[in-house]
């Protein structure tokens, strides 16, 4: 029989862990552990009929706004029920009461309910799935070993990142969605829209799906 490992070591191999990765790190993971906890949501669109994902779409942005809202005007039960899942990971600006602003939530949430209506089932949930996926990666990679700066705070290992996983969920599509040129043209104008997310004041879970959407829609 193996050793049983005790609590004991357990708590000390954590405490260790922590020590070696950077807070700012953990930050992310845990933001971006957030941000892939949506991708029930291109399931939903695919598994489901477009009124049921509509409604569902519809009524969480609803709700999401609100208690945003809420929290903005500082209502108690707002600011709890807001407040102790996201603070650890909402940003500066969005943490900032000075005037009303929206969280990536939201804009997941709209991105979400345009796609559904305007795109096909399996584009829809391909370009959400993008969006989640490789919007994480390009951010944790970009963390962990980006050194190559090439536009703001981006980095050349982020970006690509973000392109290869891209281009490898497209293929993982590709029974429903045939994998062309249409694929990787998508997958590069996303990296745009993720890279140069300033110039057009765009939240990325709001563009990149849309682009990919566009893209896959329009040029066949």
């Amino acid at each position: 029989m193996g050793k049983k490992i005790s609590v004991a070591k357990i708590k000390e191999y954590s405490k260790e862990l922590e020590a070696r990765v950077p807070k700012e790190y953990r930050h992310e993971v845990y933001r971006k552990g957030i941000h892939l906890s949506s991708l029930w949501i291109p399931a939903l669109i695919y598994f489901s009929n477009t009124i049921i994902a509509t409604c569902v779409f519809l009524l969480a942005l609803i709700g999401e706004i609100f208690l945003e809202y809420g929290n903005y005007k500082k209502w108690k039960w707002a600011r709890i029920l807001f407040m102790l899942p996201f603070m650890a990971v909402l940003r500066n600006s969005e943490r900032q009461h000075k005037r009303f602003n929206l969280t990536g939530g939201v804009y997941i949430l709209a991105s979400s309910l345009i796609c559904t209506l305007l795109f096909s089932p399996v584009i829809a949930a391909i370009a959400l799935t993008v969006m989640l996926i490789s919007d994480t990666l390009a951010a944790l990679v970009g963390k962990a070993i980006g050194q190559r700066k090439i536009y703001r705070n981006k980095t050349l290992e982020g970006t690509v990142a973000f392109f290869v996983s891209a281009l490898l969920i497209m293929m993982l599509f590709n029974p429903l969605f045939t994998f062309t040129y249409v694929s990787v043209i998508a997958c590069f104008a996303a990296v745009f829209m993720e890279l140069f997310e300033h110039w057009f004041e765009l939240d990325d879970n709001f563009s990149i799906p849309l682009v990919i959407g566009i893209i896959l829609t329009v040029i066949v």
